[in-house]
């Protein structure tokens, strides 16, 4: 339950923002339907009429119903009712944002890495955000998780570097979450103090990928943050 209730936070925030059309690519091509294929015209009867005065049965078979299958649905928003999200504030390459899904006010800082390496190189993946989330109504404050942009291998652990202090991840669908709960607020502390922050984790299919972050401005996003979000 404590993991599912985690991946669905982070779900139903990264839904505000594809909602808010943010232009990340990912997200944005999330919400997008796919074009349906056009059902093939029915087959025409190649029946005559009859010379009686009953009408003519038609013996051709009935029309063969279109193979085409109906285009996938986009993701249903995680939170339905949700209030677009509002950027109180860029501060370097983190944006804080404020949304009110369901009623239940949530604050949040995003930002994307500034480079991203994968070995073996070059193997295709969505990109990664880092998100760190306030949610009052559930008396969550700061909590770091990582949408990594690919399926992480089942059972593996990812990890958070910044400077020479390493922080264990574990892994759920394409994100990560702090392993020990108790060390998360000295995670943040890290993250407010740091220069970069190195992320790393292992697809399903093997592929390592390290992704890393710029700090500045982290500081200046969470403060405005507690303010706009006091539990």
């Amino acid at each position: 339950m404590f993991l599912q209730q985690k991946s669905t936070a982070l779900a139903a925030a990264l839904s505000v923002l594809a909602a808010a059309s943010l232009g990340f690519a990912t997200l944005a091509a999330a919400q997008t339907p796919q074009p349906k294929t056009a059902a093939k015209p029915a087959a025409k009867s190649t029946a005559k009429p009859t010379t009686t005065a009953a009408p003519a049965k038609s013996t051709a078979k009935p029309a063969a119903k279109s193979a085409a299958k109906p285009a996938a649905k986009p993701p249903a928003p995680a939170a339905a009712g949700h209030a677009e999200p509002t950027l109180i504030g860029q501060f370097g390459t983190w944006g804080a944002y404020t949304a009110t899904p369901s009623g239940r006010k949530v604050c949040f800082a995003l930002a994307k890495p500034a480079s991203s390496k994968t070995n073996p190189p070059n193997r295709p993946r969505d990109p990664s955000y880092v998100f760190i989330s306030t949610r009052p109504a559930e008396k969550v404050a700061n909590e770091v998780s990582v949408m990594i942009g690919y399926a992480l291998k089942p059972g593996s652990e990812g990890s958070v570097e910044i400077g020479n202090t390493r922080f264990a991840m574990y892994t759920q669908g394409d994100g990560l979450w702090i392993k020990n709960a108790a060390e998360e607020e000295r995670l943040v502390d890290a993250l407010r103090r740091g220069g970069d922050a190195v992320v790393k984790g292992v697809s399903a299919k093997g592929t390592e990928t390290i992704d890393t972050f710029p700090l500045k401005g982290l500081s200046q996003a969470l403060d405005k943050l507690a303010q706009e979000c006091k539990r």
